[in-house]
C-alpha cells in the first residue's frame, strides 16, 4: 500500500493537502520512499510528530547545508544560493542575530496599532464589495502591507513584491511560473533561487534599496542587511545581501498570507467554532495556535543525512535527502487528540507550523502571531456570515500549502 504513494507527484497536491495519504504513511510506513525525475535521486519521508522533532534539533546529523528544498544543488549553486535557511552553526547563529532582534515579541509588539489600522482599512475596502476573491483581497493584501513597512518600501510597490513571490513560490505551478523549475530552460536560472527570473528582477530592487540606505542609521530590514555587524566577524556580500533579502520577502509574506485564507475556510467549513469565538473573543489568541497547526501553509523542509542512520529498522545512507512533513506531524493523532478536528480551544497545542524547536525555529513567527490575531479578532467582530460562492484553486505545489483563489460572500453583523 505505502509503496505506491509517491510524495513527489505533484498531482496529489493540486486538489489541497493529501491528508489521507499522510494519515496512511504515518500509519503504515512512517518513513518511506519516494522515486523522483532525474536529475533528482528521490527522498525519505518522515511523517510522524516525534520522528521530526529529533531531526530538526540535529542539524550534524541531518543538514541544512545542503538545501532544504528537493531540488539538488551542485557545489557552485550552493555558493550563489545560500540564506539564512541554508546555513547551519556559526554563520546560522549570526545571521539569526543580525536579524532576530526586528522580530522579537517586544519588537512586532510595537507594530499592533499599525497593524489595527492596516487591518481595518483591509476590511473595510473588502467588505464594501460584499462578494470578493477573499485571497486577492484580503490574505495577500494584508501581509504584503506589513513586509512593506519591516522594509521601508512604498505601498505602491506591494504588487510588484506580491507578484515576485507568486512567480518564485509558485515554481511547479504553470499559472505562476515563468519556467517551471522541471523545463530545461531553467538551466539559465540554476544559479538564483527557484531558478526563477523573478529572483534577479527582486536581486535588482534591492540593490537599489541597499544604495540608498548603506552607512545610513536606518533601523528597516535592507537597512539591517546592508549596515549591520556580523557576530561571527564575516561581513555579508553582495550574494549573501540577495539571497537573504529574498528570503525575508518570500517568508515575510507568503506563510501567514496561506494561513489567513486556510483559516478562512476553515471557519467557513466550521460555523459552531466561528460562532464560538464570536461569543468569546478572548478565545481568540489562543486559538491562532490552531489556525496555524490547521493551516500548515508550508508542507515540508528537507535535510541531508550527513551519515548512515537508521529510523524505523531502515538504513538512511549519507547524502540522502530527509525530507520532514510538517502537515503530516500536524495531524499526528498521537499527539493531537481528534487531530483532524479544527477545535479553538485545543490546549495544549504544540504544533510544528514554525518548526519544533532546534536552530532553524522559525524567526518570524512572533509577528506571525500578532498578524493572525489582530486579523481575526477584527474580521470575526465584523461578519454575520461568510461563505464560498465557487472553487477554492489551490497552488500545485509539495512545498507551500497555498490557495491561489477563494471566492466567498459576506453578509455583516
Amino acid at each position: 500500500m505505502g509503496l505506491s504513494i509517491n510524495l513527489s507527484d505533484l498531482d496529489l497536491f493540486e486538489p489541497g493537502a493529501p491528508w489521507t495519504t499522510f494519515a496512511e504513511l504515518r500509519e503504515n510506513q512512517p518513513l518511506h520512499w519516494s522515486d523522483e525525475a532525474a536529475p533528482n535521486h528521490g527522498f525519505w519521508s518522515v511523517t510522524r510528530y516525534h520522528d521530526i522533532v529529533p531531526i530538526l534539533r540535529d542539524s550534524t546529523t541531518f543538514t541544512s547545508e545542503r538545501f532544504t528544498n528537493l531540488e539538488e544543488v551542485d557545489a557552485e549553486q550552493e555558493q550563489a544560493r545560500r540564506s539564512l535557511l541554508e546555513t547551519d552553526g556559526s554563520r546560522h547563529r549570526a545571521l539569526r542575530r543580525l536579524l532576530q532582534g526586528q522580530f522579537t515579541p517586544a519588537a512586532v509588539a510595537h507594530y499592533e496599532t499599525f497593524l489595527r489600522g492596516l487591518t481595518a482599512t483591509t476590511l473595510d475596502n473588502a467588505f464594501a464589495r460584499g462578494e470578493f476573491d477573499f485571497v486577492r483581497e484580503v490574505a495577500a493584501d494584508f501581509p504584503i502591507n506589513v513586509l512593506a513597512k519591516l522594509l521601508d518600501v512604498p505601498a505602491e510597490d506591494n504588487k510588484q513584491l506580491i507578484d515576485w513571490g507568486n512567480r518564485m513560490i509558485g515554481f511547479d505551478d504553470p499559472e505562476h511560473a515563468d519556467i517551471l523549475i522541471s523545463d530545461p530552460d531553467s538551466e539559465k536560472y540554476r544559479l538564483v533561487p527557484f531558478r526563477s527570473p523573478a529572483a534577479l528582477e527582486l536581486f535588482a530592487y534591492g540593490d537599489e534599496l541597499a544604495r540608498e540606505r548603506r552607512g545610513k542609521n536606518g533601523t528597516d530590514l535592507v537597512s539591517v542587511l546592508v549596515n549591520g555587524e556580523m557576530s561571527d566577524g564575516i561581513a555579508l556580500t553582495e550574494r549573501d545581501f540577495h539571497t537573504n533579502f529574498l528570503l525575508l520577502v518570500v517568508a515575510g509574506n507568503e506563510t501567514t498570507r496561506h494561513t489567513i485564507s486556510h483559516t478562512m475556510i476553515n471557519l467557513i467549513k466550521h460555523p459552531e467554532q466561528l460562532a464560538r469565538l464570536q461569543e468569546n473573543p478572548e478565545l481568540i489568541p489562543w486559538a491562532v495556535e490552531e489556525f496555524l497547526r490547521f493551516a500548515s501553509p508550508v508542507y515540508h523542509f528537507r535535510r541531508t543525512a550527513t551519515k548512515d542512520v537508521e529510523i524505523h529498522g531502515r538504513k538512511i545512507a549519507a547524502g540522502a535527502k530527509v525530507v520532514t512533513w510538517f502537515a503530516s506531524g500536524n495531524r499526528d493523532e498521537t499527539v493531537f487528540k481528534q487531530a483532524n478536528t479544527f477545535d479553538v480551544t485545543r490546549n495544549p497545542n504544540e504544533h510544528m507550523t514554525f518548526g519544533r524547536g532546534g536552530p532553524h525555529m522559525c524567526l518570524g513567527n512572533a509577528l506571525a502571531r500578532i498578524e493572525l490575531r489582530v486579523m481575526f479578532e477584527d474580521l470575526i467582530s465584523r461578519i454575520d456570515s461568510i461563505e464560498l460562492t465557487g472553487p477554492v484553486d489551490y497552488l500545485r505545489s509539495n512545498f507551500v500549502h497555498g490557495i491561489k483563489r477563494m471566492p466567498v460572500k459576506v453578509n455583516l453583523r
